[in-house]
């Protein structure tokens, strides 16, 4: 029986008992960064996409403002790992920073349970604008972190229809979506 409707996750979950799709946590991701070796992440931040919105008040309608859509903003992703003899990260901002200026494509995969990447976002362009070292405390025995943000030309990520189809995949269920539907 083919499913169709607005909400294809819920009626996946909610068919033949097949099985639950839970969200995916948080804390399981990878980051590649062309070329560049730099070990696991603690946090990233940053996965935002915002469009500029114009407002126009028409004279006479005060029922309701009109808005446009204007540039689209890309936040700086912010990397967070805990220091480690690998310094390609360092490197890069260095020789960014010394006129050597190598922009970097990368890609952050989102992980399930079984380490499986299941969506990720690909950055263009990337480009180190700061590098933060570690706070250094004689007191704590806390692991020392470094930072880097990196300016963006923009983020893209599979289109959900297609994520969709292969979790049905996964869960011997047929989907069939209308033409046009994502």
């Amino acid at each position: 029986m083919p499913i169709s409707g607005s909400n294809i996750g819920v009626s996946i979950a909610a068919g033949d008992g097949a099985g639950r799709l839970d969200p995916y946590g948080a804390s399981n991701f990878i980051v590649e960064i062309e070329g560049l070796v730099a070990g696991g992440f603690a946090s990233c931040t940053g996965l935002q996409v915002e469009i500029e919105s114009h407002e126009y008040r028409e004279g006479g309608r005060n029922e309701f403002v009109h808005r446009f859509a204007g540039r689209t903003l890309h936040q700086p992703l912010v990397l967070r790992h805990g220091l480690s003899p690998l310094d390609g990260l360092w490197n890069w901002h260095r020789d960014t920073a010394s006129g050597r200026i190598r922009r970097r494509n990368g890609t952050i995969f989102l992980l399930n349970e079984q380490r499986a990447p299941v969506m990720w976002w690909d950055f263009l362009q990337g480009l180190p604008l700061k590098w933060t070292g570690p706070e250094l405390q004689a007191a704590t025995a806390a692991v020392a972190f470094e930072t880097i943000e990196i300016a963006h030309q923009g983020l893209s990520r599979p289109r959900l229809a297609r994520s969709v189809q292969d979790i049905a995949g996964e869960l011997s269920i047929n989907i069939e979506l209308p033409d046009g539907f994502f």
